[in-house]
């Protein structure tokens, strides 16, 4: 019988493209979510019955260890970039990556890999911090786990690019906040492919992961605009008027209860726009798993090309202008 990998977090932006990967590599894959009825389009990724989304609510012991069974590997790939309810920083990304890695020591799971991100803990920011308690949980269950840490993630369906381009579309200005923090943004599948050697066996211990190329947040808007086809005054603001946004967007989530749920700007993030998010000088990354990860330029065009004026039009017309009659 083929072996099999539970992916927690599975039908997330990252979770997808590790199950793909690992369907083609023969391997059955346990997509481990919260809502299995809305990670139905996983099934497709492999053949019949070799992908299937499953319940779990890795806040609970009984929950992580049913899906668990009989697993060769684990991926943890759950992450939030804000609180809400129960699913808080602490509870999902240090207690709640701590408990898959203690149950998949108990059950004798051989590798384990989990996905982090490059955050700097000494800015006080609650993710940071639920980032690094995380990872040191991980491995003191699962010593020889591959830690991942990436930059900003970029791909088809990121929350990056994604974003300013549809902003963009909204009027002549594009504010943003930390238009001179540095970034290295990385490709989505790069990450996979990463986590797919940790997955096999092939590499242990702790890799960060950064595309090619080290901008500004600036100089990465000013590349999104020019692949959507866009003129806009980009417009930095000071973090005070970003602290002040984000207390009333989370003011306006205390007085609804909840109901409106602060996704646009919280003080969190403000605090990690303050630094860059680059790997370091010193850590291991992608030269040492052998990949070449791919630029930002390479893939931006297949799908931001819908926030360009005309759509998939656009590149026709320009065409068009360029005719002699």
């Amino acid at each position: 019988m083929s072996k099999l990998v539970t992916i927690y977090g599975g039908s997330g932006f990252v979770g997808r493209h590790i199950a793909q990967r690992m369907a083609k590599e023969g391997w059955r894959v346990r997509v481990a979510v919260r809502r299995p009825n809305e990670a139905m389009f996983v099934k497709p990724y492999g053949s019949v019955g070799q992908v299937e989304p499953v319940f779990c609510n890795v806040r609970d012991d009984a929950s992580v260890a049913g899906v668990m069974a009989g697993a060769d590997a684990v991926v943890n790939c759950v992450g939030i970039l804000s609180d809400r309810g129960k699913n808080t920083f602490d509870a999902v990304q240090h207690e709640g990556a701590e408990r898959i890695a203690r149950i998949a020591a108990e059950q004798g799971v051989a590798t384990m890999v989990h996905v982090s991100a490059i955050a700097d803990t000494e800015t006080e920011s609650e993710y940071a911090t639920s980032k690094a308690l995380g990872e040191e949980g991980v491995l003191q269950n699962m010593p020889n786990a591959m830690i991942l840490r990436p930059s900003v993630i970029f791909g088809q369906d990121d929350g990056f690019f994604n974003r300013f381009a549809s902003m963009s579309r909204m009027g002549p200005m594009l504010p943003i906040l930390g238009g001179d923090t540095k970034f290295q943004p990385v490709f989505v599948d790069d990450v996979a492919q990463a986590a797919v050697i940790g997955i096999l066996g092939q590499a242990e211990g702790v890799y960060e992961l950064g595309g090619p190329e080290v901008k500004t947040l600036r100089g990465w808007i000013d590349e999104m605009l020019t692949v959507v086809h866009r003129k806009r005054v980009v417009v930095n603001l000071p973090f005070w008027m970003g602290n002040l946004m984000a207390f009333g967007f989370g003011l306006l989530q205390a007085i609804t209860f909840g109901l409106v749920h602060n996704s646009v700007l919280t003080k969190d993030q403000v605090k990690l726009l303050r630094v860059d998010n680059v790997v370091a000088d010193d850590a291991k990354g992608f030269a040492e798993l052998g990949i070449h990860p791919l630029a930002p330029e390479a893939i931006m065009p297949d799908y931001l090309w819908r926030f360009r004026p005309s759509g998939q039009y656009d590149s026709i017309k320009d065409s068009a202008r360029n005719l002699k009659i």
